[in-house]
């Protein structure tokens, strides 16, 4: 990036709009870089299923604990299959749809689905009239009183971290993405990646029982799935449901400013930035999603303006797990005793 690139993006306080025009330059992946990226995450991650395979002639906890580990790892093919789905890993289409299908296999996520349900959940982040696709469930505090008292504890229950970071993650990726939910009537392509999906993963499974018994699918494969999992619901979480985040009503709802304000910069360490693949710069991925990861750095060096906002360090974001209802007044994410008063 030249010195003038970034001297562009040191100026004043800009809008949304404006930082989709100077993020463009930034949009071109390499993919030489690309390679050594997804080289980079998945040999280590067989690697660990290797080892930890082979742990379990020596010591059933510490072969689940090496799985549990390669979760990380899981986190990282999964962020690029999300990149894949944004065409920004490789510059080929193609390129990008076929590894975002392979990896599927392994994040348990059905490509074509996720990529159509995640593009709506860009197209609408933060929009109060268009919940429900793609997000974690928020009700406004007029909306929560309104409520039967049945329908509160639900509520309650599923905004718990324990059912929300414990329960939802299993939920989600080992039986809700089995089944082309949300596209159920879109078409037969959705249902195709479902179900090739789900074959590739009984085959993987099927392969690692045939080979090595139950014990690989409970200490190999479901505690990578697990934290993988966990780590993967956390992060999307995190990355919108905090303090002064941004939601509004349509009339209201401005896409590039909830990109923007709506988006957390969740702020790692960077071992921990890298085994996230950068996705804490979520509010730069918003703003322009077709930077590939690998080049968000780039972006927070050139741009201090960018690396200032939204900023959310990990001993702020645990606070993040009791904030519960949007006050449309304050426009404040509120927990459900701040509620109370309001």
């Amino acid at each position: 990036m030249t010195a003038s690139a970034g001297n562009t993006c040191a100026q004043t306080r800009r809008s949304g709009h404006e930082w989709v025009c100077i993020l463009a330059r930034y949009r071109k992946p390499s993919n030489v870089r690309s390679l050594f990226e997804l080289l980079a995450t998945f040999i280590p991650f067989a690697l660990l299923i290797g080892l930890a395979w082979r742990t379990l002639a020596v010591s059933y906890p510490l072969a689940a604990a090496v799985s549990v580990v390669n979760g990380a790892f899981l986190v990282r093919l999964f962020v690029i299959q999300h990149d894949c789905g944004h065409g920004s890993f490789f510059t080929s289409r193609q390129a990008n749809d076929w590894l975002g299908r392979i990896l599927a296999a392994l994040t348990l996520t059905p490509y074509d689905i996720w990529k159509r349900t995640h593009s709506i959940h860009h197209s609408v982040s933060g929009n109060l009239d268009r919940r429900g696709l793609g997000d974690v469930l928020t009700l406004t505090v007029s909306e929560y009183r309104a409520r039967s008292a049945g329908q509160r504890l639900a509520y309650r229950i599923y905004r718990n971290p324990l059912f929300l970071f414990g329960v939802m993650p299993a939920f989600v990726f080992f039986l809700q993405f089995r089944l082309p939910i949300g596209l159920m009537h879109a078409g037969t392509r959705y249902w195709i990646s479902a179900l090739a999906t789900n074959a590739a993963i009984a085959m993987v499974i099927g392969a690692g029982i045939w080979f090595g018994g139950l014990r690989v699918l409970l200490l190999v494969f479901l505690p990578t799935a697990l934290v993988g999992a966990a780590a993967g619901m956390w992060l999307f979480y995190v990355q919108h449901q905090f303090e002064g985040t941004y939601w509004s009503k349509e009339a209201d709802w401005q896409l590039h400013e909830a990109a923007l304000e709506g988006s957390s910069h969740y702020v790692l360490p960077p071992v921990l930035r890298w085994l996230t693949g950068n996705i804490g710069a979520h509010h730069v991925h918003h703003l322009y999603s077709r930077i590939p990861f690998y080049r968000l750095p780039e972006v927070l060096r050139d741009c201090p303006e960018l690396d200032r906002a939204q900023r959310l360090t990990m001993k702020e974001s645990l606070h993040c797990a009791r904030l519960h209802l949007w006050d449309e007044k304050g426009r404040s994410l509120l927990t459900f005793s701040a509620a109370r008063s309001v």
